[in-house]
């Protein structure tokens, strides 16, 4: 396992649709434990292929709960309801901070490292880290969606609440 480069933007790669993934191997087993371990160095809840400079339909989520990393490879969201507004902020754009408005529920669709198809439904926290993360494969980023701009002590009031 190995810590990769995160991909800054500006970089072409980060607004671009992936592409799928088709051959799950040992190969696609050490990107996904690369991202886990270039996530857990930068301290995200999310990574996506493509900020690791890979064209490639990959994600992986874990926001320290009881469903611990999740993998997510071909995702697609299937259903979403409702609204959440809160800060956002991203490995590729290095402490720019904003607010952004999601939906507060969603249901995908994906597979995981060994080709297993499985749905998920996810709310809160969760459900706009998964969104944030799908984003990125189709090279939609944060800060099309930034509603206003958060300063530190703004997200220091945030985190204390």
């Amino acid at each position: 396992m190995a810590i990769r480069k995160i991909v800054i933007h500006p970089a072409e790669i980060l607004e671009q649709s992936c592409k799928a993934v088709v051959k799950f191997d040992k190969k696609l087993a050490k990107i996904l434990d690369d991202m886990y371990d270039t996530m857990i160095e930068f301290d995200g809840v999310g990574l996506a292929a493509p900020q690791i400079g890979l064209d490639a339909r990959i994600a992986i989520v874990d926001i320290d709960d009881e469903l611990g990393t999740i993998e997510m490879i071909n995702p697609r969201i299937l259903e979403i309801s409702g609204e959440q507004t809160g800060p956002e902020g991203c490995l590729s754009f290095p402490g720019l901070f904003g607010e952004v408005t999601r939906p507060i529920y969603v249901k995908i669709e994906a597979f995981d490292r060994k080709g297993r198809k499985y749905t998920l439904e996810a709310e809160d926290f969760l459900a706009r880290a998964i969104q944030h993360e799908l984003d990125h494969l189709d090279g939609v980023l944060f800060t099309t969606k930034v509603s206003r701009y958060l300063t530190e002590d703004e997200l220091k009031g945030e985190e204390s609440e």
